[in-house]
């Protein structure tokens, strides 16, 4: 084995960064006091080369971080292609006002999104498609999992090729079962990290990444619920409502929060039933939460 290889950092915890090299495993590496001096700090998700300290025990140390194709400031993370967003279609029923912040804060950081409604068997296939076209209609790809069943998962599984794709979503949705579906490779290679991270050292919740397949990781992500982005203004919202665009040239005014102003062209589009009132009733909530904020 060469002394030098190439990897991703899977977890970091305390200063201490696990690296994943495909067909060699998980490596507990340090980083160089040179990143420290530089003001840079490894990320999970960041490509690295290290060194090789130990091959027996595993360890290395990171030489150099390669360059990143983005960095997110909620998880902070690296490299990230995509973004899933996991709801079940019924128990818990979806959450839109939730799904609504993971979409626009992954909008606001240039992620790309895909919507995963898991459980699909709990609800017939016109009530599934009518609030899954709510969102297929501003762009969003949509996706129809069942995990029980083992329904859609080829479909999920060809989404997430190739990718780095940070997984998102509340609990209950059915993460966990959903990524058991996608590969029996990744149970042996957690279960290696866990055997490997969990020394009785570190048991904080952090970002993780699974490799599920060739060049394929997944992450899931702690801590995401919230829309509190520095610079984030209330001013600022609209933008991330991507269905708005369309019908704001015809606003009367410049600058339109779209809420209370005469002759609105987002509002009378939603009179025409062409923007969804579940997105604008969702807006409005943020928008107030938004201005509430700058009271304090």
């Amino acid at each position: 084995m060469e002394a030098n290889m190439q990897g991703k950092i899977v977890k970091g915890i305390s200063g201490f960064y696990y690296v994943h090299i495909a067909e060699f495993g998980i490596y507990e590496c340090k980083a160089k006091g040179i990143f420290r001096n530089q003001k840079v700090k490894p990320l999970v998700g960041d490509n690295v080369e290290i060194a090789i300290l130990d091959e027996s025990e595993k360890l290395g140390n990171i030489e150099q971080i390669l360059p990143r194709t983005n960095e997110l400031i909620r998880p902070a993370v690296a490299n990230i292609d995509m973004a899933l967003v996991i709801f079940a279609a019924a128990k818990p029923r979806p959450n839109f006002n939730l799904l609504d912040r993971f979409l626009i804060m992954m909008e606001y950081q240039k992620v790309p999104v895909t919507i995963c409604f898991n459980k699909a068997e709990l609800l017939p296939q016109e009530e599934l498609h009518a609030f899954a076209d709510v969102y297929e209609r501003c762009g969003y790809p949509v996706l129809y999992t069942s995990a029980k069943r083992q329904e859609g998962i080829d479909g999920l599984r060809a989404a997430l090729a190739g990718k780095t794709a940070a997984v998102a979503g509340p609990s209950g949705v059915g993460k966990s079962s959903l990524i058991n579906c996608l590969s029996t490779e990744h149970k042996m290679e957690t279960g290696a990290i866990s055997r490997k991270i969990e020394r009785g050292r570190h048991t904080t919740r952090h970002s993780e990444i699974l490799p599920i397949g060739e060049d394929t990781y997944i992450m899931d992500t702690p801590g995401f619920s919230t829309l509190a982005i520095p610079g984030f203004e209330k001013e600022d919202l609209q933008q991330y409502y991507r269905e708005f665009a369309a019908y704001e040239p015809y606003c009367r005014f410049f600058g339109c929060s779209h809420i209370t102003e005469p002759d609105c062209g987002v509002r009378a589009a939603l009179a025409e039933g062409k923007i969804s009132e579940l997105r604008y009733e969702n807006y409005k909530l943020l928008y107030q939460e938004l201005k509430d904020q700058k009271k304090y």
